[in-house]
């Protein structure tokens, strides 16, 4: 712990513990808005294993890809990230290609992740892979794993996991229940990897930033550069400040976050939005994000169930709204969404659009126009209508989202830069250069801050913003001659 301190220390943080939720990481230092305050490489991590999408194990790009010839399971890109990873994949390999096929089928990355876990700590030990202050088992080891916490259906899957790691390995010394626990940890601190779009690419474990507790309103992001996992800061963070992440998507309702937190970590969160559980602005906010639309025209008013439970009344108008036909219209909604979820799983875009679209009418005459629901009902169409190349509709949706994303999101979080970088590059691609500005503007004053600025990806979006910059001087000067 002192040598990890002291590493630390070096960076403006130090660890602290706290009688009511143990570890957390306080910064000794001021961090303004964009500063990096902690990066930290994986100690063991896996690439998300699809049908369609294959990735390096090295780097997790999916292409020019070969598969590793002796267990068959591992893919490369070159010969570059092959060589970087043989001094683990090596034993890896020995392993796996022992197992049968049957086996190979149930080989989740999850289960990699623990078969690499003990194979590091295994060079590690043996001093063929160096250990740091930053980067040794002894901090997987300091993870806590909620054992006592789980349920026995959970249990038995961890055990049954451990039993397949267990045959893998083949070590007589392996200890099945420390197994165990070892996969309860991975699923209370494992970092799901993305690219700079926040698309899952696969799966890390980062045990210096698992030190990092939640909040729904967070002073800092995660983010990551190829497989490094980098922390900034959102918010100005004063010295002797605890350093906040959130670990959950945090647009819903306060219940909605606290049964997700519950579930998934085992918490309940005392930041500065849920405390607010019960009072009449998070009343309010809950039955705008999750609840129902008044009737009545022009009212935009939010409802909650009146005493005799028989309906909702409009708490700006007074209408009630009879609970049978929103049940009705709830029954449909997701009648259909399920009908569209499998069309779209099977391929039928077109016919999953065309469902999806009947779907946002019900909702547009049962939600409010910030529901969570009808926004993810809106995300849906975007990419399916952004894999039928339908550029005029995908911007209309693209604008219908940003309002919800600026109400259910903090000024600087990556999701509403993204949108906007979105929004931006389609109003470009359209002719309209003068909103592209704009939306790109927005763009980058978000994700410099979330990003940085040096990253190929934020490259891309500033040489973009000056391309259109360029293009709107050029049209005008065209215009005044």
């Amino acid at each position: 712990m002192e040598v990890l301190q002291k590493a630390l220390s070096d960076r403006g943080l130090t660890v602290s513990t706290l009688p009511e939720k143990g570890r957390c990481l306080v910064s000794t230092r001021d961090f303004s808005p964009g500063d990096v305050i902690l990066s930290e490489e994986s100690y063991v991590s896996v690439p998300n294993k699809t049908s369609v999408d294959t990735r390096c194990d090295g780097c997790f790009t999916s292409s020019n890809l070969k598969k590793c010839s002796a267990c068959q399971v591992v893919w490369y890109c070159g010969s570059t990230c092959q060589k970087s990873d043989w001094k683990l994949h090596r034993l890896e390999c020995q392993a796996l290609s022992k197992l049968d096929k049957d086996k190979i089928k149930n080989l989740t990355p999850s289960v990699r992740l623990m078969v690499k876990l003990y194979l590091r700590r295994k060079l590690q030990c043996e001093k063929i892979i160096p250990t740091t202050a930053t980067d040794n088992y002894n901090l997987v080891e300091a993870l806590v794993s909620h054992m006592s916490e789980i349920d026995e259906k959970q249990l038995v899957l961890y055990a049954q996991m451990a039993n397949l790691v267990n045959l893998i390995l083949q070590w007589p010394e392996v200890n099945i229940k420390e197994i165990a626990e070892n996969f309860s940890k991975l699923a209370c601190n494992a970092h799901t990897i993305c690219d700079s779009e926040l698309r899952p690419l696969g799966t890390g474990l980062y045990p210096i930033i698992s030190i990092i507790n939640h909040s729904c309103f967070p002073n800092s992001v995660l983010v990551f550069e190829g497989k490094l996992a980098v922390i900034r800061a959102v918010q100005h963070i004063p010295k002797h400040t605890e350093v906040f992440i959130s670990y959950i998507e945090t647009a819903g309702s306060t219940m909605t976050r606290q049964k997700t937190l519950k579930e998934q970590y085992f918490f309940t969160c005392t930041c500065p939005r849920c405390i607010k559980m019960g009072q009449y602005d998070d009343i309010q906010e809950s039955a705008t994000l999750e609840g129902y639309i008044c009737k009545r025209d022009g009212c935009n008013g939010f409802l909650l169930r009146d005493s005799d439970d028989r309906g909702f009344i409009c708490q700006q108008c007074g209408l009630v709204r009879d609970k049978e036909e929103i049940k009705k219209i709830v029954s449909e909604v997701k009648s259909m969404s399920d009908k569209a979820s499998e069309l779209l799983s099977s391929g039928y875009n077109m016919e999953a659009g065309a469902m999806y679209k009947l779907i946002e009418k019900l909702q547009l005459k049962l939600c409010h126009p910030f529901s969570i629901n009808l926004m993810r009902t809106r995300e849906t169409l975007l990419k399916i209508l952004m894999d039928a190349q339908d550029w005029k509709e995908v911007e209309a949706y693209c604008r219908l989202t940003i309002p919800v994303y600026q109400r259910v999101y903090p000024g600087f979080h990556p999701l509403l830069g993204l949108q906007y970088y979105t929004c931006g590059k389609l109003e470009w691609l359209l002719g309209d250069t003068g909103d592209a500005i704009k939306s790109l503007t927005k763009a980058v004053d978000i994700l410099r801050i979330t990003h940085g600025t040096n990253t190929p990806f934020m490259k891309d979006l500033l040489s973009k913003l000056e391309e259109t910059c360029a293009e709107a001087s050029y049209n005008l000067s065209s215009k005044d001659d």
